[in-house]
């Protein structure tokens, strides 16, 4: 099976470093999406790339932004199934920042900052880390902070389509100590898609702060969709 790893606002392909190669040594064919974050429907475009060059069944992985992305991208006729790591998992129509607003604003609100054009940027500091990241390797955000990248407000304003987990089975990882995305938030989208649903006491950046869980949870999801 081919999985699809989709990182979220601000990151790039380094966000999954840490699964990707686990993944693999299970036996998995990988592709690491590196987004742009400046359009929901490029990316999804950049995505659906991926499953195409690749011929075989997909399942998508996705981890924050990434979960808004899967949801479209996982139209696709060869995706299988869709996983969500913390992540957003909107209805028809529906925008991330709808999802956001329903709730008391997430301790994240604090360090993020807007550039000239609109776009959403993070505060690296180490305040930040310890708030938001405590649970991720010093050296690990250091890199991360080199490779991110300013996300566009259109990302979080574009409505989504259809989404795949009307129609597909659907797999959410909760990060119950996330300040990120509320957990709350996170059970409601799961409980909406009617996914399997498990929990990991881990900041929201979950890939990096607990890949071992992810790729256990990854496995398990690409095992259920195998054929008898």
């Amino acid at each position: 099976m081919h999985i699809v790893l989709v990182h979220g606002m601000g990151g790039s392909d380094f966000d999954w470093s840490a699964v990707a190669p686990l993944l693999e040594s299970d036996g998995f064919h990988v592709s690491v999406a590196d987004n742009a974050s400046q359009s929901l429907d490029d990316d999804v475009a950049a995505v659906r790339a991926l499953i195409d060059a690749v011929d075989d069944d997909a399942l998508l992985v996705g981890h924050s932004y990434g979960g808004a992305v899967i949801t479209n991208a996982g139209m696709h006729e060869r995706v299988l199934g869709v996983v969500y790591v913390a992540a957003f998992a909107p209805a028809e129509g529906e925008t991330v920042n709808e999802i956001v607003t329903r709730y008391e604003p997430a301790e994240v609100s604090r360090f993020m900052t807007r550039g000239p054009d609109g776009e959403w940027i993070g505060v690296e500091s180490e305040e930040a880390h310890q708030a938001l990241s405590w649970d991720v390797p010093e050296e690990a955000m250091l890199v991360r902070s080199t490779r991110g990248r300013a996300s566009a407000d259109a990302i979080f304003t574009q409505p989504s389509g259809v989404p795949a987990w009307a129609g597909k089975p659907a797999w959410y990882l909760v990060a119950t100590l996330d300040r990120h995305l509320r957990p709350e938030a996170q059970r409601d989208m799961a409980a909406r898609a009617d996914a399997t649903v498990e929990e990991v006491a881990t900041s929201h950046s979950v890939p990096l702060a607990a890949p071992e869980v992810v790729r256990a949870f990854v496995s398990r999801a690409a095992e259920a969709l195998a054929p008898a």
